[in-house]
């Protein structure tokens, strides 16, 4: 732990070690004796210090042009994008996911920070008409003032980015808490700020654990608004924490999110999604395919077709070039997924592969799970409900397109789903029909493009979106002027 680089918070425009001293090891998961960094386990004193500064910072900052303040995110994308193969690469050593998914993620950071810099040039009201002839009424928006950014793990440049680039494009000041377990990529992310010459207060780092700085953001009055992404539990608590102050909040959150192949599907199409959908980034995304709805009259051809394609991945350290899928991002993520495999098992699903933790040769240090298919899972099923966030998908026969929807919508969350069909009834019922806030045709269930709105229905979310033009509802409000000679 001696030779480990160490990392801090940045609050002010200065880097600072945490301010009761603590600090805890960012662990490689692809192998435990490898530490990637020492970063702080911040107190509140840290997190008053970042708030009080993004105050101070707040005036000025919203008083600058939308444009001039694109310059800064500009900047900050072009070092960045100098710095791609560096900080994917602390990424994937960080948690695990592939070189090549971390310097797409990157690349997508680079391209959130030119997205949101032009938005500073873009029309911020509207000019209403007034009874009055005489008079000028018209909307403008406002900045939200301080707004606490919370973010996880399982993608550490990207979240960050669409949540603090709309954020500071739009006149707010932020306190970034980043997961502890990407705390170093985080410090990287934050450099390029630093470097691209962000003023001082208008973006602080604070690295600490959940109950402390996330909970100590939601309930800060000097907070004006909390964006979260991550676990349902934590997101209620902050959502209690703010609605009883009368913050603002932004929670994206869980999904099992599921996939319908229908008899007429491109059956190589539908596999090859299955499996990128659920097993890239090991199982880790909210998006994640979580559970497969198959027609019967091609179930076993599609059993049999994804159980020999998935036979084939590879299981290894992300920054091996061979590679196909990586560890889970650490040993209690690990734990919980072998631990909703277990119960798969005692409720009377039929594993088809995988199951285990694989530990052989090289991969005896690391928090590696083989990609796990289940088959006769039932709805009462506790794997059929419950987000997983790992390598494991369920296998359900249906009748019929009706059913598959019926089983797709019984669910607490609806953030997405796919279908794969070549008929365009079947198309426009599933559109038409699935409670889920991203519904895709003939592709996976996972990925969304940066300028389209992004988030959830029921339990997945707010009921608010992130990305894209809609970024603008959360980040301001309306101010309606009525203006008389």
């Amino acid at each position: 732990m001696v030779n480990a680089p160490v990392y801090q918070n940045y609050i002010n425009g200065e880097w600072r070690a945490p301010s009761n001293g603590e600090t805890v090891a960012s662990v490689n998961p692809a192998n435990r004796q490898e530490i990637v960094g020492i970063v702080p386990s911040s107190g509140r004193d840290d997190l008053e210090s970042a708030v009080a500064a993004a105050d101070a910072a707040r005036k000025a900052w919203r008083d600058l042009a939308g444009p001039a303040r694109g310059q800064f995110l500009y900047k900050a994308a072009d070092i960045l994008e100098s710095r791609l193969e560096d900080i994917a690469e602390t990424m994937t050593r960080e948690m695990g996911k592939t070189f090549g998914e971390a310097k797409g993620e990157t690349a997508r950071g680079v391209a959130l920070l030119r997205y949101y810099a032009g938005e500073g040039m873009r029309k911020i009201g509207d000019v209403i008409p007034s009874t009055d002839a005489g008079a000028l009424m018209f909307t403008t928006r406002v900045p939200l003032g301080v707004v606490g950014v919370i973010t996880p793990w399982n993608f550490p440049v990207a979240i960050p980015i669409w949540k603090i680039a709309p954020a500071l494009i739009y006149g707010n000041t932020v306190v970034w808490k980043p997961a502890t377990e990407t705390a170093v990529t985080a410090a990287k992310i934050m450099a390029c700020f630093h470097d691209a010459g962000l003023p001082a207060g208008v973006l602080n780092l604070v690295i600490g654990s959940g109950s402390v700085i996330g909970q100590g953001i939601a309930e800060h009055p000097g907070i004006h608004g909390v964006t979260f992404t991550g676990s349902n539990a934590v997101g209620k608590r902050i959502a209690q924490a703010a609605v009883a102050r009368g913050a603002k909040y932004q929670l994206e959150m869980g999904g099992k999110n599921p996939v319908i192949v229908l008899k007429d599907a491109d059956l190589e199409l539908a596999v090859n999604a299955t499996i990128s959908g659920a097993f890239r980034s090991t199982g880790q995304k909210c998006t994640a395919t979580s559970r497969v709805i198959v027609e019967k009259e091609i179930y076993p051809a599609f059993r049999e077709k994804l159980l020999d394609k998935i036979a084939q991945l590879k299981v290894g350290d992300g920054m091996d070039p061979s590679t196909w899928l990586g560890p889970c991002a650490s040993e209690s993520q690990m734990e919980t997924v072998l631990g909703y495999i277990r119960k798969g098992i005692e409720e009377g699903a039929e594993l088809l592969c995988g199951g285990k933790r694989l530990s052989e040769g090289n991969l005896a240090n690391g928090f590696f799970v083989a990609p796990t298919v289940f088959d006769r899972v039932t709805p009462d099923m506790t794997i059929f409900r419950e987000e997983i966030f790992g390598p494991v998908i369920a296998l359900v026969q249906a009748d019929n397109l009706e059913e598959a929807l019926r089983l797709a919508n019984d669910s607490e969350y609806g953030l997405s789903a796919s279908v794969f069909t070549r008929d365009i009834g079947s198309i426009l019922t599933f559109i038409r029909e699935m409670d889920a806030g991203l519904v895709r045709v003939n592709e996976e269930t996972a990925g969304v493009e940066l300028q389209a709105p992004f988030g959830g229905m029921k339990s997945s979310s707010s009921h608010s979106r992130e990305q894209g033009t809609a970024a603008i509802e959360f980040y301001t409000a309306i101010k309606t002027v009525f203006v008389k000679a």
